[in-house]
């Protein structure tokens, strides 16, 4: 088998060391914000949905700009050396106000970072590898979600309660990250002919009108779907509800990100056999009905079995979404089309966890995960019906 481009795999080990630090602190997010600084589920699902959309608009204008570029590197750095500083920050916080603007920071590193990142595993792989590629990213990127929170449960069983010493903690990875990146990117590596023309005013205004009505519909497919999937941070509080204790929130975290790296391998390379879109359309289905059963769930065991298909759900979807992208937009536009991708799914991210927050704080878990699965299966719908996108 052909040995993945220097590039992919940099980016796999630079995902890998960003998701350890990043989980040391995801999964106990939820409880440090309700339990120690006194917000609610709703506080939650503002800061979680705002950072995201927020973060979405650089998504899409990093991703245009390194088309325009030629450059991808410079992109990744800056998004990766922001969150690197923002991160630990959260030890430091005494207020959820204070955790919406750490989170902020966070976010808008990866904005900055994502698009031009998922363009450069483009840029530097054959077309015939890019499911592969982008199968290998998302494992490694899981992989790393997965130690994060086993060190993060070693720490807390040694030091009970020591919330905010393990926050600190997680700067460590992030300058091991910036500096894989220095010294082990190479721009040089990329392949693909950029779009560098200057695009028209209302080219400037509107860019989405560089692609055609198969990449729009895909877009709005996408929009459906997202604005039924919440922050999973809500999952991590269902789960509190359903009787997981504290010190194995960040265990059962491992376990769902361990799921994901092991299926997200074969599953990007089956979408380089049987093509993108029914695997998207197979797991949208498969997240309408855990989500039904997240929501009727009465006990703890139920949570963790949950949590492990939701796992298989995100390895069947994330690497077939990415390599439909790269079918849709053309090589010469891929910074851009990654950018109104990592937008669509950013800027539902608001009104889908606001939304979810709501009806969870107002009328509980079931009412709550049933919208989301009727979301779900609309975008199934939607995608199903755009002919043009069998492929």
């Amino acid at each position: 088998m052909e040995k993945l481009p220097r590039n992919v795999r940099i980016l796999g080990w630079t995902s890998f060391l960003n998701d350890v630090a990043s989980e040391m602190i995801y999964p106990l997010l939820p409880q440090f914000l309700i339990i120690v600084l006194g917000g609610n589920k709703f506080h939650l699902g503002i800061i979680e949905g705002t950072a995201e959309s927020i973060a979405s608009f650089n998504k899409l204008w990093a991703g245009a700009w390194s088309d325009r570029s030629g450059k991808r590197k410079s992109f990744i750095l800056f998004g990766y050396s922001v969150a690197a500083i923002a991160r630990p920050l959260i030890g430091l916080v005494t207020a959820p106000w204070q955790v919406f603007a750490v989170r902020f920071g966070d976010r808008i590193g990866k904005g900055v970072r994502t698009s031009p990142r998922d363009a450069m595993i483009a840029d530097s792989t054959p077309e015939a590898m890019h499911g592969r590629a982008f199968g290998f990213h998302r494992s490694m990127d899981h992989l790393g979600a997965a130690v994060g929170p086993l060190l993060a449960a070693a720490f807390l069983w040694f030091y009970p309660g020591e919330l905010r010493s393990l926050f600190l903690l997680a700067a460590i990875p992030g300058v091991v990250v910036l500096l894989l990146i220095i010294f082990g990117l190479r721009e040089r590596d990329v392949v693909a002919k950029l779009d560098t023309a200057q695009p028209t005013k209302r080219e400037q205004l509107v860019p989405l009108n560089r692609f055609d009505s198969r990449f729009r519909w895909y877009l709005l497919s996408l929009l459906l779907f997202t604005l039924g999937n919440s922050s999973d941070t809500f999952l991590l509080v269902r789960a509190g509800e359903l009787g997981v204790p504290l010190y194995m929130l960040p265990v059962l975290w491992c376990a769902f990100h361990v799921v994901k790296s092991g299926a997200n391998i074969y599953a990007g390379r089956l979408s380089d056999r049987i093509g993108a879109k029914r695997p998207i359309v197979v797991g949208w289905l498969a997240y309408a009905a855990i989500y039904v059963a997240f929501g009727f769930a009465t006990s703890a065991w139920q949570a963790w079995a949950l949590f492990l298909a939701y796992g298989f759900f995100y390895a069947v979807t994330e690497p077939a979404e990415k390599k439909l992208v790269v079918q849709l937009v053309g090589e010469h536009r891929r910074g851009l089309g990654f950018g109104w991708y990592h937008f669509t799914l950013g800027v539902a991210a608001l009104p889908a966890s606001l939304l979810f927050g709501w009806l969870y704080q107002t009328y509980g878990a079931p009412v709550a995960f049933t919208t989301g699965a009727l979301l779900s299966v609309t975008a199934s719908m939607v995608l199903t019906k755009v002919k043009s996108l069998a492929i």
